[in-house]
């Protein structure tokens, strides 16, 4: 839910006025704040031009105000605490209550006006990703703006100049506060509403952190080894399904801050890539994908006719990335006996479990974990374990949903016949083909 601000006072408007010796507001605008964690209804423009407002994973919104021509909004940049999944919290930096920040919205032409006010230990700025701005407004500490001091508002101004999909970030400190979880999206709708109209339109960053079991912080320094990876600062089953009515035109906007790539695959469906953060990609130039790697410091936007009902995997094809708190030292032990092991063991420590002689399928395991963990994979479907974690989720295809409604539907009711049955084994094994007895003629 919203929640309120007080107005900053006007010493801190004069602050922000020096600095960027442009604004003429007559106050600051409040600052809203999220406190939940499940995808918030999109947020309708109540003034200018109308568009079909996207839905941010995990996520909302930020309101804005309108000041003459300007739209106006005000971004908090803070720490905050974000639950990764139930059962894991995590303490992070990112803007109005929520790590990563609520996501902008504006239409094509625009003249918008942000104000950042920074309640971090250290300064920041917010560099606005993708997008064709002045250069003094570009957000790049030092060499573009000061940096914002803690306890300071600086306003960003400028025209939205095309429309598409980007992102927002620190360029100051980048390394620590991007590791803390400081991003968020920009959505910018085309002023033609007859562009490429879709029916549904959800929108998330990626992004991915070191949190070792049992600790609360992440560790900034990590470069490669991370064990937490997310979509909106939450991991499976913690992630929000896509709920979708069938055969409406979807779009999903994918940002990606984190520190690889990610192959992002969506069953049961094939799709168009048609928009990154450098813009629309001609129609004449997409083609069919079931899958679409998003590159670091990169948008992918794809489009999906949502025409096969169910209940379909999306995630990313990393299998090490649809894991939970996972170490990355473990041998592999299948096939070897392991019950001397698990005997000596035993013996020192009761409830350590010796694992990975037939795999490491964790579905009906309970075992005892640190506290403030998550396990390796976890969830649970109409039909057992679903034995996921990281950068999943379900897209959920119903037919019958009304236009906007975006509540989960609940698991799908398969059609008598169309769910993968077992049969009887056969008694002997089946006859094979043998390997060729004639000897090749040299």
């Amino acid at each position: 839910m919203f929640s309120r601000r007080g107005f900053l006072g006007t010493a801190a408007l004069a602050s922000a006025s020096v600095v960027s010796g442009r604004v003429q507001a007559a106050s600051i605008p409040e600052a809203p704040h999220m406190d939940k964690v499940v995808m918030q209804p999109p947020l309708h423009p109540s003034s200018g031009p109308d568009y079909r407002p996207v839905v941010t994973l995990n996520g909302w919104t930020l309101p804005f105000r309108m000041n003459g021509d300007w739209k106006e909004f005000h971004l908090v940049a803070e720490p905050v605490v974000r639950e990764f999944a139930e059962g894991m919290m995590v303490n992070l930096w990112g803007y109005n209550g929520q790590s990563p920040g609520p996501t902008i919205e504006a239409v094509e032409g625009d003249k918008v006006r942000i104000f950042v006010t920074n309640r971090l230990p250290e300064y920041t700025t917010v560099h606005w990703h993708g997008m064709i701005i002045p250069s003094g407004m570009d957000g790049v500490g030092g060499l573009n703006q000061p940096h914002i001091p803690p306890g300071k508002t600086f306003v960003y101004e400028f025209e939205m100049k095309k429309s598409g999909t980007f992102m927002y970030h620190p360029h100051s400190d980048e390394m620590v506060q991007m590791a803390m979880g400081m991003m968020g999206m920009v959505v910018v709708h085309p002023r033609d509403q007859s562009f490429r109209p879709v029916d549904r339109d959800f929108v998330f960053v990626m992004s991915t952190y070191r949190v070792d079991p049992g600790t609360y912080l992440p560790k900034v320094n990590e470069m490669t080894d991370f064990n937490m990876w997310t979509w909106n600062s939450r991991v499976f089953p913690g992630i929000d399904p896509l709920p979708v009515r069938l055969d409406d035109k979807v779009r999903v906007r994918i940002g990606n801050l984190s520190m690889t790539n990610h192959p992002i695959h969506l069953h049961g469906h094939s799709f168009a890539v048609t928009c990154t953060d450098g813009g629309w990609i001609p129609e004449s130039a997409q083609y069919p994908e079931t899958t679409t790697d998003v590159p670091v410091g990169a948008v992918r936007v794809f489009d999906v006719l949502a025409d096969n009902p169910g209940d379909w995997a999306f995630h990313c094809h990393k299998s090490h990335h649809t894991m939970n708190a996972m170490g990355h030292d473990m041998r592999n032990l299948i096939g070897v006996s392991r019950k001397d092991l698990a005997r000596a063991v035993g013996k020192l420590a009761p409830d350590a479990m010796v694992m990975g002689q037939s795999g490491m399928a964790m579905g009906n395991m309970e075992m005892p974990a640190p506290d403030n963990t998550l396990p390796m994979m976890t969830g649970s479907g109409q039909f057992g374990p679903i034995e996921m974690g990281g950068m999943f989720t379900v897209m959920k295809i119903r037919d019958g949903m009304a236009r906007g409604d975006y509540s989960d539907p609940g698991p799908y009711q398969f059609p008598q016949g169309t769910v993968a049955y077992e049969v009887a084994s056969p008694a002997a094994e089946p006859a094979r083909q043998s390997a060729p007895t004639t000897k090749m003629k040299m």
